[in-house]
């Protein structure tokens, strides 16, 4: 059982990047963000149940941990969970090549492109810590539509499943998390003002070990800045 401390940490990380504005009352579109987490296909199906838009694009193919976990793509394993929980097969699309967020954007852009579509406004459903990211990639990668993210409301130790661990969780949102400054400065994602103590959480979570995906420059001497925060944020 982790400590109360990293708890803690990964309820702060947890809660900012969750954090959304509110939804439209109609877009044109919802795009369902691949990963290993078939809530986000739940969420997706019922944000189009409820009304907030006539189509839902299922993007995703085979990312770094669905592929030591699924034997189809994200995204025809996600359509399928749509039209299973009530989505009419019409209304579905699937792009099953993309292999990262960015890819989800350019790759569902494209093929809709090639429809004829040309949408204004969409929602992306995606895991509850993603909803930063997915927002901050979409701008960017797709900037001729308004995003808007949305995720199921839960709380981040009603997140967490006998499958969806505490370890991998965390290690996987500090990564996220470290993207939203990474990608900024490498012109994939737009803006997102992260607080100070969000930072002071994510340093806490890597020198304890929640390192996995953090991206590490390639001299050891830079990963840590002027300032000593982790990973050289400066």
């Amino acid at each position: 059982m982790p400590a109360e401390d990293l708890w803690k940490d990964a309820e702060t990380i947890y809660d900012f990047l969750a954090q959304a504005p509110a939804l439209p009352e109609y877009a044109d579109l919802i795009l369902a963000a691949g990963t290993y987490d078939l809530r986000v296909a739940d969420h997706a199906a019922k944000l189009y149940l409820e009304g907030c838009a006539a189509l839902i694009v299922c993007s995703g193919g085979f990312g770094k941990v669905t592929t030591r976990l699924f034997n189809k793509p994200e995204a025809e394993l996600f359509r399928d969970h749509c039209i299973e929980l009530g989505v009419p097969e019409s209304a579905v699309l699937a792009e099953s090549k993309s292999t990262n967020t960015g890819e989800n954007f350019r790759l569902s852009h494209q093929m809709l492109s090639e429809m004829g579509m040309e949408p204004k406004t969409g929602i992306i459903a995606s895991k509850p810590y993603m909803v930063k990211r997915a927002w901050a990639t979409g701008t960017k990668q797709w900037p001729e539509v308004v995003w808007f993210s949305s995720a199921a409301a839960l709380p981040f130790r009603e997140y967490l499943t006998e499958s969806i661990t505490f370890e991998d969780t965390v290690q996987l949102m500090v990564g996220d998390l470290q993207r939203l400054e990474v990608y900024e400065k490498q012109g994939y994602q737009a803006h997102v003002d992260v607080p100070e103590s969000i930072w002071t959480a994510y340093e806490r979570l890597v020198s304890n070990g929640f390192d996995r995906y953090v991206i590490r420059s390639q001299k050891k001497s830079s990963f840590f800045c002027c300032t000593g925060r982790m990973f050289g944020r400066c």
